[in-house]
């Protein structure tokens, strides 16, 4: 029984002293072995590796790209502006023993340097930069300066950065509404310019227009009046023919036009003489007295 107690606490032993002397590298992370404090080793590659209980420990980072969200900061430019500036960095631990040593082995004073060598740049970059530039223009250059120079300034504490971006650039309230009442003063400006060439153009149209149709009311008044003489030619010539073949037709006839035109309503009095010349196609139809 005693036997049997003695192999179980040996055997327990010994596993404590396997697991304690190994240690596996996941294909995410990165770790460092220390002895008594001072670095032995890095170790990239993933798989199980040996160290010695008590005198060996090991550090883990992870080795994965990592995403830095900061957050919104207020940065001056060149017009001595505000701008509230959001951004995030992706960035990877791709020195390990010089970020250990940079951050005292916590990751939490590696990450806020390098947070502030972010700042620092971003701050300095805006201040060359209008609000224009910054909001609608030359946003990828700035980034991309940002991420070169944080790359060189990073390069010490063994971090790599792989990209920084712009989330959105905002102005503060007080900004805001004066560059919006500035867009709508502006924009007001325009719409009355535009509204005011409008009215001059319309009445340059009207104008031409009443011009126009002046002219062809005239050019037709004209035409008509060219007719109507064509018109009266014409019938005082087909009058005369008509006349030169038959005056006294042409007469009883200009006598019944007369007689109908006199007597067109019932109430019509007429006084005059029963033998005068007006009546003698009544007194006889020859016409003679």
């Amino acid at each position: 029984m005693n036997n049997n107690r003695n192999v179980l606490t040996t055997v327990i032993v010994l596993l404590l002293l396997i697991y304690s002397a190994t240690f596996v590298v996941d294909e995410r992370e990165v770790v460092i072995k220390f002895r008594l404090g001072e670095i032995v080793r890095t170790y990239n590659d993933p798989g199980l590796f040996f160290m010695i209980p008590f005198l060996n420990n090991i550090k883990r980072y992870d080795s994965r790209l990592l995403t830095m969200d900061s957050k919104p900061e207020q940065f001056l430019t060149s017009e001595k502006k505000n701008v509230i500036v959001d951004s995030f960095v992706k960035w990877r631990i791709t020195g390990p023993e010089n970020f250990y040593r940079a951050s005292k082995g916590d990751e939490r004073i590696g990450v806020s340097r390098l947070s502030q060598i972010i700042n620092d740049l971003t701050k300095s970059e805006f201040s060359k930069k209008t609000i224009n530039d910054v909001v609608s223009g030359d946003r990828v250059f700035i980034m991309n300066t940002v991420k070169s120079e944080a790359n060189k300034a990073a390069s010490a504490l063994g971090i790599s950065v792989i990209d920084v971006r712009l989330k959105k650039v905002d102005l503060p309230d007080e900004v805001s509404n004066s560059v919006y009442a500035r867009m709508v003063k502006e924009r007001a400006t325009v719409a009355k310019a535009f509204r005011s060439k409008g009215k001059e153009e319309a009445k340059g149209i009207t104008a031409a227009a009443e011009r126009e149709s002046e002219t062809i009311i005239a050019e037709a008044y004209k035409q008509a009046q060219e007719i109507k003489g064509q018109g009266d030619a014409i019938s005082t010539e087909v009058y005369a023919e008509a006349f030169n073949m038959s005056p006294e037709f042409y007469s009883f006839y200009r006598s019944l036009d007369a007689y109908k035109n006199t007597f067109n309503l019932k109430q019509d009095i007429l006084i005059i003489q029963p033998d005068s010349e007006f009546f003698k196609y009544f007194n006889n139809p020859a016409g003679k007295r």
